[in-house]
């Protein structure tokens, strides 16, 4: 795969997909306003969470591990059975538990009893929603990249189609639903897409667990629990701190604007793992990997520092456009947060390379340390410096966390320069 070319490809669906998100930012605005938004970014954090243990997290090292493998046929079908045969049993396990206390999770977790149904919706969900993840990552491994682009782009669609009709008849409630359903139907489009590919059969996707597969995905299991779990939970727990503290518009506010970082920052998420994680787990030299780390930096970083300026000179038109004379208030929010997205994007480039030469134990112990500090620092920050402070804290734990991936990738680099010379 080619870098420019991957980026290109996959700008069409991310255009779709921005599109798409903006229609969905509107229609939420005008239907369920700032207090909705808040509840709405807390179930999309609680479906990231269920929808990884329930086996998703499992899709980085399918992708890494077909692509590392990619003419090895074997290999990579003993790798997408184990996958899928662990997707299914645990995304079972987690419906059922879903099932049991949908009245106490919503209680706890949106906090409203009205709404206790929509968890039924995600746990008749689970199982599709898990496959066609697995089924992209899959794709994504066989450099399949015109699939992978049209998969997503019938996805955002669906997606507003759904969205629209549900929240424009059922309010808060038909956005909970459909934020529950849209990944699931994708694998409509996706199974639809992929079935006349030779390499895809689907008895290849089913079948007896692999031993050496379990071994290879258990890192990627490990580091998709740590990824599951600490940042969902932080922005959980970020959303409950600001509603009780501040009130529930003013978690709309936050939500709201870190929704603006999520929409313009995607073409840049997804080439990173549409192209960069796969090319990760292809490079076998210090040197290739040197030089893979700074044409990445090369081509993203203007993009995203360009984004977030031009996002700051038309913040008022964006706000107005997206939401609602409502959610005005977000504007004080947007200079720390695109100065924030900036600096993540640069440690993430550098934080891929964890994921994609496994290096399990420095990417669970950097993720869970970073996901606390951030909630401390939004805890010190805010008192000091109100609503404001979340953002604050945000840039600041990102500008940390990318000093800290530097020293990481700078001894890795080095480690792996001293084991080339020793095999000379």
């Amino acid at each position: 795969m080619n870098l420019v070319k991957t980026s290109f490809l996959n700008g069409f669906a991310v255009v779709v997909r921005i599109s798409c998100s903006l229609v969905i930012n509107k229609i939420l605005a005008v239907y369920i306003g700032p207090a909705g938004y808040a509840v709405v970014g807390q179930f999309q954090n609680v479906v990231s969470i269920i929808s990884n243990l329930a086996g998703s997290l499992l899709a980085s090292g399918v992708t890494k591990i077909t692509a590392q493998h990619f003419e090895d046929v074997t290999k990579q079908h003993a790798v997408w059975r184990t996958a899928v045969r662990y997707s299914l049993g645990a995304s079972l396990v987690a419906g059922t538990n879903l099932l049991l206390f949908e009245d106490m999770l919503s209680e706890w977790l949106l906090p409203r009893s009205d709404t206790s149904s929509v968890f039924v919706w995600l746990a008749l969900s689970l199982p599709a929603l898990t496959l066609n993840n697995l089924l992209l990552a899959a794709i994504n491994g066989k450099k399949e990249i015109g699939i992978y682009v049209i998969s997503n782009i019938a996805g955002s669609l669906l997606g507003l189609l759904i969205t629209g009709v549900l929240v424009s008849n059922y309010g808060l409630y038909g956005a909970l639903v459909a934020f529950s359903i849209n990944p699931a139907v994708v694998l409509l489009a996706t199974g639809w897409l992929v079935h006349r590919c030779v390499w895809f059969k689907t008895h290849f996707f089913w079948g007896l667990m692999d031993k050496s597969a379990i071994k290879e995905l258990t890192g990627f299991g490990l580091m998709g629990v740590v990824s599951a779990l600490s940042g969902p939970t932080v922005f959980i727990l970020i959303r409950d701190y600001l509603t009780g503290n501040f009130g529930l518009a003013e978690a709309g506010y936050w939500q709201a604007t870190t929704k603006i970082s999520d929409t313009y920052l995607m073409l840049v998420v997804t080439t990173l793992s549409v192209y960069y994680l796969p090319r990760l787990g292809e490079i076998k030299k210090a040197y290739e990997l040197r030089a893979e780390i700074i044409k990445v930096y090369k081509f993203i970083m203007p993009i995203v520092a360009f984004g977030a300026a031009g996002i700051y000179m038309f913040r008022d038109f964006i706000i107005h456009m997206l939401f609602t004379p409502e959610f005005l208030a977000m504007r004080n929010l947007m200079p720390w947060q695109l100065l924030g997205d900036t600096i993540k994007i640069g440690a993430w480039i550098l934080s891929f390379v964890l994921a994609g030469r496994s290096m399990i134990k420095p990417f669970i112990i950097t993720e869970v340390f970073f996901s606390a500090l951030y909630f401390f620092l939004v805890l010190m920050f805010t008192h000091y410096w109100g609503l404001k402070g979340v953002v604050m804290a945000y840039t600041v734990n990102y500008s940390l966390y990318w000093l800290c991936m530097g020293y990481l990738i700078y001894n890795e680099l080095h480690k792996m320069q001293r084991a080339e010379r020793f095999n000379e």
